[in-house]
């Protein structure tokens, strides 16, 4: 099949799901570029279709995944179309239309033993995506993100999780309504926080927990910090003021590795 015409109204869906209203109402979103597209194919995504370049051809990269990829509608395009369609200056010669999924907040609530990160308005688009991508590198449960964050389907966020976003489950909720849950069910809730906090290395990551980040300017919101069970510094020699949220995260849970696997 082919597309080459900016008014197809195909090509008008897939360009509209730029924004996230559009993203919500058709429960869809693009990912660019052949290493998200091989990622997404990989892990199975439930994919519409994957749109290449008709001037460039399918990359060979791809190929062997266009062939056992069942189900999976592969449309050449114009450039005009990539164009029109992707959110990059310069666009990759490939994009793929991935329906929404989403694992269910029972999932994560019912893993034995998890490690799961909980993010609380965090809202720049590379810290979301960097959270999700460290949660993935040390084999954490999930990722549950509150409200006010980045949308996690946008573009800079998929670009920033490099594919993890395929790799573990991503839930969306009330942070109000799963964090009680959450205790209820003996798992421990624990985030950074400067009042009487004990140090990160003193602190048992063996058990289950949830790990809260809050946002860039304001930290966890007050909503949040009441339900905290467990305050956790990251110690600081040098004179730096604090830690980039992602990084803070990215510290918290290679810890947390290191004692379940180390």
């Amino acid at each position: 099949m082919q597309i080459e015409s900016l008014q197809n109204s195909r090509v008008k869906e897939w360009a509209s799901l730029l924004e996230k209203k559009h993203r919500d109402k058709h429960r869809k979103f693009i990912v660019e570029g052949i290493h998200l597209v091989l990622e997404a194919l990989k892990a199975k995504a439930d994919l519409e279709c994957v749109a290449y370049s008709l001037e460039r051809g399918i990359p060979p990269e791809l190929a062997q995944a266009a062939a056992s990829s069942l189900g999976v509608q592969w449309i050449g395009v114009s450039e005009a179309v990539i164009a029109k369609c992707t959110d990059t200056k310069t666009p990759q010669p490939v994009f793929a239309v991935v329906r929404k999924t989403g694992a269910s907040t029972e999932e994560l609530l019912s893993r034995p033993n998890s490690l799961v990160v909980v993010l609380d308005g965090v809202q720049d688009p590379g810290n979301v995506g960097t959270i999700i991508r460290s949660a993935d590198a040390v084999g954490a449960d999930g990722v549950i993100i509150g409200r006010g964050c980045a949308d996690v389907y946008g573009p800079k966020v998929i670009r920033s999780t490099m594919g993890s976003l395929f790799h573990l489950p991503i839930v969306e909720g009330s942070l109000a309504e799963l964090l009680p849950e959450a205790k209820s069910r003996g798992i421990r809730i624990a985030g950074t926080s400067l009042q009487s906090a004990r140090v990160c290395y003193d602190y048992d990551f063996t058990g289950p927990v949830w790990l809260l980040f809050g946002s860039e300017g304001g930290g966890l919101s007050r909503e949040s910090m009441e339900l905290l069970d467990d305050a956790i510094i990251i110690p600081m020699k040098g004179q730096a003021e604090s830690l980039n949220v992602a990084m803070a995260a990215s510290v918290l849970l290679y810890e947390a590795l290191r004692q379940r696997e180390f």
